[in-house]
């Protein structure tokens, strides 16, 4: 099994959990208790907070700033100076602050400088658009972008674009133009497309 790279300017606090194969580059700080799964790489300047979970396969981008309350699945992408959240009413002076948990799930990705305001889920596999403020829910395999990001269409596992082949009653059939890979989209999620 390969081992842990923790480059000699990097902090890792005692009790931070760090899985084989991961790579912990420049000036990057893991503060105790969280937990970094297998095969990861935190770029330059990464921050990662008390008691965060992140899963196996994570690429978090350089200065990306991750809080208590974030839990990242397997296979995420984090662009470079993503911010996540975690207070909904932060002040300087409030001693009984509340942490708001978020989720990100399985394969999603996250574009350069999106902010991830506390509280949402960002589901399996979808896409934020680099610059974009995430306020609310991300269905699978939703493309999301801008300021707040909506819902503008959706993406294969492989990134690319989804075309719409058919409606029915409860789901959308699309189709990925790039490998052929076939979805059913819930039309719940479907009607969120922002046009």
């Amino acid at each position: 099994m390969e081992k842990v790279y923790v480059h000699p300017t990097a902090v890792i606090d005692k009790k931070a959990r760090i899985g084989k194969g991961t790579k912990v580059w420049h000036f990057a700080h893991i503060r105790a208790d969280a937990e970094i799964g297998k095969g990861c790489i935190l770029g330059h300047c990464v921050y990662i907070d008390r008691w965060v979970k992140i899963g196996n396969n994570v690429k978090l981008e350089n200065k990306a700033t991750v809080y208590y309350g974030v839990r990242i699945e397997d296979d995420v992408f984090v662009g470079p100076h993503v911010t996540f959240t975690n207070d909904l009413y932060p002040r300087s002076f409030n001693k009984e602050w509340t942490v708001v948990s978020s989720l990100v799930k399985k394969g999603a990705s996250i574009g350069a400088g999106s902010v991830v305001v506390c509280g949402v889920t960002i589901g399996e596999y979808a896409m934020i658009g680099a610059g974009s403020v995430v306020v609310k829910d991300v269905p699978p395999y939703a493309l999301v972008y801008g300021n707040p990001a909506e819902v503008r269409g959706f993406v294969c596992k492989c990134g690319k674009r989804l075309q719409e082949e058919k409606k029915e009653i409860n789901v959308v059939l699309m189709k990925c133009s790039n490998c052929g890979k076939k979805y059913e989209i819930p039309t719940e999620s479907y009607a969120k497309i922002c046009t």
